[in-house]
């Protein structure tokens, strides 16, 4: 017994002792301290700001136009730009950031808004990249590694520099073998340790029973269990609006709409200044600067060639199409991603916004401004979800809101041999005339771009004296961050009198600029709330940010503000048009626009609303502008409208198929009918002679049908199971109207659309009321 005592309590023992209970203890302080830092919540963060009013888009041109070129003997002090940045996406609003931080006069130019091309049109991700990891380790290549390090270092910043614009979420691996669990564990505790103290949480492995309790839309059949890793989730345009804005704030002069027309070159052939053009106004001046950099993502080929035209072009653009479905397809706070879809490409299944968005695609494209997503893009999509989602989940093509297509600018260093590949992350190049093109890369790596760029920027050219720091971005709070906590939302309610909805959605898009919005609200007339009045039901966008995008954030057009400012385009199309002319009046007050501006306002909507996954034939007519004047008025009066808003299916001859669960379209059940009898034949079921149609013949009959033109084999089949009757032999003339029925519910887009027909009419006194 006394031995027995002398070694538990020996020295050795207790040593082992104490120092487990060092580490269980040390182990136990890391984890209750991990996770996410907040900001922290205090009295001040209750009331609103100090106010700050940036100057207006006229004030902003106006300086610009203050750098001219030199007249023979002029003095130039003061009046020459450090640099000058084209392009107002996420990587020029970057560096104009980091670059007037720094001290540098900086000005930033783009030709259409900011943010009007792919930056506004991204995944909505501030991720490492789990599948660059895959690549990196299965392929041994250190470039990818490289890529994912480097980004999971910049996801922690991010999430730091604007915390009310990006907060993290839990993404899920689904699991349907047992072999991926250990390969799927340990992707994601690399992920985790490659993320070292800069990982936002843990990653985790769920049973089968609490990934469905988690993810109740989940495909159960063979579900093995699921893994939980953390990314980053944010609001792409509204962080790139706060780059700009705090790009402002420290001095630097921007202006959206305005393009380079041209390059002025010295008598050596360096670069010291362009000639742009206002693209509202077309007022043309020249403007000076010691060093041009190109920021234009897909369109960096554009400036080049105007710098060398024969410059060989660099950019080989990659589409990426997403779609918008309801928010009843997703959990609130749990994304999905399917890495092994069909073809080996990898997708997305994401809250966002309150709805729930899937993409992406990877197929090569032509460079335009307004991409389209290709109808096939969309059904890959489509069929893809249908492979992960619970079978009592209908997955219709009419449940698809909003689709839109994103260029990623995958590039070529010029000064690379031609042997060499694409860049996988970024490339800066200066050619020989001084241009400093930087291009590549992604959202979450935006901020390590730019400080890059502006290293390179202040060497080239030789700015070394007017900088009064080095890079200060890593600490560098975003315009709206400093006044906001998670709880600001509260302090909204209470002195405002908000729906919940709408506080949370100001606090979380404008952060302690959302007291500046709110100071532009009308009361509602009600009893509640009392402020806040919606442009759209559905939604928790309210009039007074319309006026405050116009007047605080350079909002110079109808679709500026329905796609950029706020996010309604993106998450809902239909309801972005049947806004469209509540906001165009709106704007109306704020800049002055005639009664042909407002139609113009709403034609060029209309046509930017096609490449949000908007059928143009789905609008024959356009919707008026709502009248302002006597003149107007009677004007709407005598056209019989008094601005009509109309929700109607569309005609059969519009060329668009309505959607309806319920009955066929006049003329259409006749039309199946002879499909069926055409195609059909005798055969004996169940012992009775029956006019049936065998499964291989169906979907040739009904594309006969006008409207069924698209159905593919893959739709078929899926409503064929839907209903039970993939073993069949044939169907009979009940079954194939059913089938057909479940085909339309399926693939037609919903028709809820603008034209005279079934129309009912909203009086000029009630029209800003939300009806």
């Amino acid at each position: 017994m006394s031995s027995v005592v002398r070694k538990v309590f020996s020295r050795r023992t207790l040593a082992i002792a104490a120092g487990g209970t060092a580490v269980a203890a040390g182990g136990g302080y890391w984890y209750l301290n991990s996770g996410p830092a907040y900001p922290q919540s205090t009295r001040e963060t209750r009331r609103a700001p100090p106010p700050w009013t940036p100057p207006s888009r006229a004030e902003m041109l106006a300086s610009l136009k203050v750098s001219r070129p030199l007249q023979a003997g002029a003095a130039a002090q003061g009046e020459e730009f450090d640099l000058l940045i084209v392009g107002g996406g996420a990587t020029g609003a970057g560096v104009a950031v980091d670059a007037a931080s720094r001290g540098l006069k900086v000005a930033l130019v783009e030709r259409d808004d900011f943010g009007a091309g792919t930056s506004s049109k991204s995944t909505k991700l501030v991720h490492g990249g789990v599948r660059y990891l895959q690549k990196a380790v299965m392929e041994l290549d250190y470039d990818q590694y490289k890529l994912v390090k480097e980004a999971l270092h910049e996801r922690k910043i991010f999430l730091q520099t604007a915390p009310y614009l990006s907060h993290m979420l839990p993404i899920m691996l689904p699991i349907y073998q047992y072999w991926q669990v250990p390969y799927y564990w340990a992707g994601c505790k690399l992920y985790d340790v490659l993320a070292g103290k800069e990982n936002m949480e843990s990653s985790y492995l769920m049973s089968r029973g609490k990934a469905l309790e988690t993810f109740p839309m989940l495909k159960q059949d063979g579900l093995v269990g699921a893994l939980v890793y953390y990314d980053g989730q944010h609001n792409d345009s509204r962080m790139n609006i706060a780059l700009i804005m705090t790009a402002v704030k420290l001095g630097a002069v921007v202006g959206n709409y305005c393009e380079v027309t041209d390059l002025h070159k010295d008598e050596s052939g360096k670069l010291h200044g362009a000639r742009l053009k206002d693209n509202l106004t077309g007022e043309e001046w020249n403007v000076r600067a010691k060093g041009i950099i190109n920021a234009t993502g897909p369109f960096s080929d554009t400036l080049l060639k105007l710098d060398n035209p024969s410059h060989t072009p660099i950019v080989q653009p990659s589409s990426g199409i997403h779609i918008t479905l309801p928010n009843y397809y997703s959990p609130r706070k749990m994304g999905l991603l399917d890495p092994a879809t069909s073809d080996g490409r990898v997708i997305f299944f994401l809250p966002w916004q309150g709805n729930t968005i899937a993409g992406t695609t990877d197929t090569p494209a032509s460079v335009e401004r307004n991409p389209v997503a290709p109808e096939e893009e969309i059904r890959w999509v489509l069929e893809e979800v249908r492979r992960y989602l619970s079978p009592d989940i209908r997955v219709r093509r009419g449940d698809v809101l909003s689709a839109w297509s994103g260029l990623r600018p995958l590039v070529r260093n010029p000064a690379a041999a031609s042997t060499q590949g694409l860049v996988r992350s970024h490339m800066i190049y200066v050619s020989e005339s001084g241009l400093l093109t930087i291009a590549g890369g992604k959202w979450t790596t935006y901020r390590e771009m730019a400080q890059e760029t502006v290293d390179t920027a202040i060497k080239t050219f030789n700015l070394q004296n007017k900088v009064r720091s080095g890079c200060v971005t890593e600490n560098l709070r975003l315009v709206g961050s400093d006044g906001w906590s998670r709880n600001m939302f509260i302090g909204l309610i209470q002195r405002y009198g908000l729906e919940t909805d709408v506080a949370k959605h100001l606090s979380d898009n404008y952060g302690d600029r959302a007291w500046t919005v709110c100071s532009l609200a009308e009361p509602t007339g009600r009893q509640w709330p009392l402020y806040g009045k919606r442009i759209s039901a559905q939604y928790p966008y309210i009039e007074a940010e319309v006026r405050y995008a116009v007047n605080h954030e350079y909002a110079q057009t109808a679709i500026d503000v329905l796609a950029r400012r706020t996010r309604l385009c993106f998450l809902n199309v239909q309801a972005a048009l049947e806004t469209l002319p509540r906001v165009v009046d709106i704007m109306a007050d704020e800049l002055g626009w005639s009664y042909t501006e407002r139609k113009k306002q709403i034609a060029d909507a209309v046509e930017f609303f096609g490449s949000m996954g908007l059928p143009r034939a789905a609008v024959p007519v356009l919707p008026p502008p709502i009248p302002r004047t006597t003149l107007e008025r009677l004007w709407a009066w005598l056209r019989g409208s008094r601005h009509s808003v109309y929700y109607a299916r569309t005609p059969k001859d519009a060329g668009v198929v309505s959607h309806s669960r319920a009955r066929f379209e006049p003329g259409e059940l006749a039309a199946l009918t002879a499909a069926f009898d055409r195609h059909a034949k005798s055969m004996v079921v169940d012992g009775q002679p029956e006019e049936v149609i065998e499964l291989p013949r169906v979907v040739p009959a009904v594309r006969e049908v006008a409207g069924y033109e698209g159905v593919s084999a893959k739709d078929f089949d899926y409503v064929l199971e839907e209903a039970g009757l993939k073993k069949a032999e044939g169907l009979g003339f009940d079954e194939f109207i059913e089938i057909c029925g479940n085909l339309k519910d399926v693939v037609t887009a919903p028709a809820g659309i603008f034209t005279k027909r079934e129309r009912f009419r909203i009086p000029v006194e009630k029209s800003g009321g939300g009806v």
